[in-house]
């Protein structure tokens, strides 16, 4: 079973104005990507809105980034819902389609515990000839329980885990040695991620600064830790700002002054007030943005 690695932008979909998938420039996205050497593309997932789309948008994502990539580099299709035969169709099509892996955000609404890991067996076993990952995201609970009950299953390779207890991840990493990954999913402790046995990062901070990201796994990789921490605290600064302004319209701004229209995001999510968007032009300013999204 193949093992993932590197640096993964969980990229953003972009929206029209009549709040239609935007194909053109999800195309654009995808080779603006390419050129700067990502590993891989974690698509529909939380940054990609995917739980707030309809299953035939999130398919109509998919083929569009496969497509576009054509077998460059691996897309990881996430295909997490609330209904569990919504992700059972997108874990089927993923796999039909050329995907490089499956992931699935735990479900949403949870009465009892213990469905959660049928849940997730059906939606791996809906593409068996695929990596399995899940996605721990928001989990309250023991993510080391959690995982060992899902051992049977036969194409689990290991998850995203974002959350910042990097004992626990580093416990998951020792599960195999053999066919497995585990992503770093907090784009603000990805040296600490690195550290405690990450195989590398998946993040929306990626999406606009890719080049960052590289430039973290490159210096950690080399042994010049003192490097990509130093850069690590670069990309901080500018993810910081966003979180402060609003992230996910902040982010789409962001977006859009690379020269990427990526529409507003869909609610709950909040666009950024028009009123604040000089003040993010210049705090964007302020933290060196510009050279680091050039790299």
């Amino acid at each position: 079973m193949r093992t993932f690695d590197g640096f993964w932008p969980a990229l953003i979909t972009p929206y029209t104005e009549d709040d239609r998938i935007n194909v053109p420039v999800l195309r654009q996205l995808v080779d603006y990507h390419l050129a700067k050497g990502v590993s891989g593309f974690y698509i529909c997932g939380s940054t990609g809105e995917g739980p707030l789309q309809n299953a035939d948008e999130r398919i109509l994502v998919a083929d569009t980034v496969l497509d576009q990539v054509a077998g460059r580099i691996p897309v990881i299709v996430h295909v997490g819902s609330a209904v569990v035969n919504d992700s059972v169709r997108l874990a089927e099509h993923a796999q039909a389609a050329g995907a490089a892996g499956v992931s699935s955000i735990l479900p949403p609404v949870v009465y009892d515990a213990r469905g959660i890991v049928p849940f997730f067996a059906r939606v791996a076993g809906a593409a068996p000839e695929l990596p399995f990952m899940p996605y721990l995201y928001g989990y309250a609970k023991d993510a080391v329980a959690l995982m060992h009950e899902l051992e049977h299953i036969p194409n689990l390779a290991g998850t995203k885990y974002t959350a910042p207890n990097m004992y626990e991840m580093n416990t998951i990493v020792g599960f195999r040695t053999e066919g497995w990954t585990v992503f770093s999913g907090m784009d603000e402790q990805a040296v600490l991620g690195l550290m405690y046995g990450a195989a590398g990062m998946i993040g929306s901070t990626l999406n606009f600064m890719p080049g960052a990201y590289r430039e973290i796994l490159e210096a950690y990789r080399s042994g010049d830790s003192s490097r990509a921490l130093a850069m690590q605290q670069r990309a901080n600064k500018v993810t910081a700002l966003l979180i402060g302004m609003g992230f996910a319209g902040a982010f789409r701004e962001t977006m859009c002054l690379l020269g990427f229209d990526c529409g507003a995001p869909r609610l709950p999510n909040l666009p950024l007030p028009t009123n604040k968007r000089t003040a993010l032009q210049k705090a964007l300013v302020d933290v060196d943005f510009a050279a680091i999204a050039a790299l």
